[in-house]
């Protein structure tokens, strides 16, 4: 077992944890983090995107151990007082999801391409949500939402 002590949606937490867990099964199992989901295991999919210290990554792909020390950001911590994110308001307005199974990563890494890139084109968005994979939608409402946050301002 190994100590590790993370921040995730702004509480800290300290646990021992197997060294080959996942950071997404950590979320999920030992914190109740259950709006990150599990995809495809392999990173291919992006469902599983969180915020860790400000960038996005598949925590599919991450052991625990990796975040040891990190601040978290999961799609549970971006709504703040009871008002959605930015992002998050945008994708209903826009009406950017259908079965909702991807969202919450493709939101996510909205967040981390807004934060370096306030004012993406349309053909930007499409590459910064490139390894981030919808079967329902044909991305044309997740760009058109992505963009609508883009233009009220939003950073992260």
């Amino acid at each position: 077992m190994a100590r590790i002590t993370v921040t995730v949606d702004g509480v800290t937490y300290s646990d021992d944890v197997e060294p080959r867990l996942l950071l997404v099964h950590y979320l999920r199992e030992r914190l109740g983090k259950t709006g990150t989901p599990i995809g495809c295991d392999t990173s291919n999919c992006g469902a599983c995107t969180v915020q860790m210290d400000g960038a996005s990554v598949k925590s599919c792909s991450v052991l625990a151990v990796q975040a040891d020390g990190a601040d978290i950001t999961t799609i549970q911590g971006l709504a703040q007082d009871g008002e959605w994110h930015p992002l998050q308001r945008a994708f209903h307005e826009q009406h950017a999801l259908q079965c909702g199974y991807c969202t919450p990563g493709m939101i996510m890494a909205a967040v981390d391409l807004l934060r370096t890139n306030p004012h993406p084109t349309e053909q930007e968005i499409r590459e910064g949500l490139e390894g981030n994979l919808c079967r329902c939608t044909g991305y044309e409402n997740i760009v058109r939402a992505v963009k609508s946050a883009a233009e009220t301002g939003v950073t992260s």
